[in-house]
């Protein structure tokens, strides 16, 4: 059984064709970058209609059986037109459309490539920052932020630089030239995180501090932030696996730190290949496959987006 997986949450338009033993028979992409700017609904969403049927005409290498959507959480704008779009796609080719959590997308694409068995899973992405473990037919959250996302901190603090999105990567090859730790607010909440305060004192300490000491600095706060969170997770569920999930976990500093502290305590980190971190269409396909092969109901043709659709909300029949 074959599935085209369409993901359209946010900056990313992705399609991919995955079959039921897990073999990636394509995975197109399209992403929205700015020079100095963020991310701005209403550009995104034209970025998207003018490279959607490329990316879809370039991963449709076979016929599929279903198709499967990212129907949220995301972008309100970006979920509904993508949806309508990929509702037309399975009325064309005549097969089901399954709606798939991005989430939980994004945690079972970890558990495939990694082959984790009994995992604490971090992930960390553009609006979503949440500590994970495996439930009873579903993911619990057991700790996430209370604000903003690791991501939508780093995008800040780059575009406070004067630097594109995503901010991310831009801000770690700023970081390199970094020499000087500029004391930041470290918010810890018991298993939650809240990054507001540190954007906010990044932005009046980067009036009188070098831009490169502060994309240091931010980055050192905000991944020990979630390493302590994450290893307290690994302690208290007495786990030995921790997988890293979502776009911001292809930082390298995030991985070195993670690794080490997994390492300290005898546990093992895992980690996908950067392609499946980041917003894709295999994990869209990946996880529609699991939940249609388990019984999971088609959508309706008058089905709507879930922008705040969270994973612990997602009943994981194929458990």
């Amino acid at each position: 059984m074959k599935c085209l997986g369409i993901e359209c949450t946010a900056h990313t338009f992705g399609a991919s064709i995955v079959d039921s033993s897990g073999r990636f028979l394509s995975n197109e992409k399209a992403s929205f970058t700015s020079s100095s700017r963020g991310m701005v609904p209403r550009e995104v969403l034209e970025f998207h209609k003018a490279h959607r049927d490329e990316v879809v005409e370039k991963a449709l290498v076979s016929d599929v059986d279903t198709v499967a959507v990212s129907q949220g959480p995301g972008i309100g704008t970006m979920l509904f037109e993508g949806m309508q779009y990929a509702k037309s796609i399975s009325k064309k080719l005549d097969v089901p459309l399954v709606g798939v959590n991005h989430a939980v997308a994004h945690l079972e694409i970890g558990v495939k490539e990694c082959r984790a068995k009994d995992a604490v899973f971090l992930y960390v992405s553009g609006g979503n920052t949440q500590v994970l473990i495996q439930g009873k037919k579903r993911y619990d959250v057991v700790g996430e932020t209370l604000d903003i996302g690791i991501g939508n901190l780093l995008d800040k603090s780059a575009r406070h630089l004067g630097l594109g999105f995503p901010g991310g990567p831009l801000l770690y090859e700023l970081s390199l030239k970094g020499k000087k730790f500029v004391d930041l607010p470290y918010n810890v909440k018991g298993m939650d995180v809240c990054f507001s305060g540190l954007a906010t004192d990044f932005k009046r300490k980067a009036e009188s501090n070098k831009p490169q000491d502060m994309a240091f600095s931010v980055q050192e706060v905000a991944f020990d932030m979630v390493c302590e969170v994450a290893e307290r997770a690994l302690s208290h569920f007495e786990k030995d696996e921790l997988v890293l999930a979502g776009g911001v976990a292809c930082s390298k500093i995030l991985q070195e730190k993670t690794r080490t502290m997994c390492q300290e305590r005898g546990a093992t980190m895992l980690v996908p290949e950067n392609e499946f971190l980041v917003d894709n269409g295999a994990m869209i396909a990946w996880n529609g496959l699991l939940a249609y092969n388990s019984g999971q109901k088609p959508l309706s043709p008058s089905a709507e987006p879930l922008p705040h659709w969270r994973p612990d909300d997602v009943k994981a029949t194929w458990f």
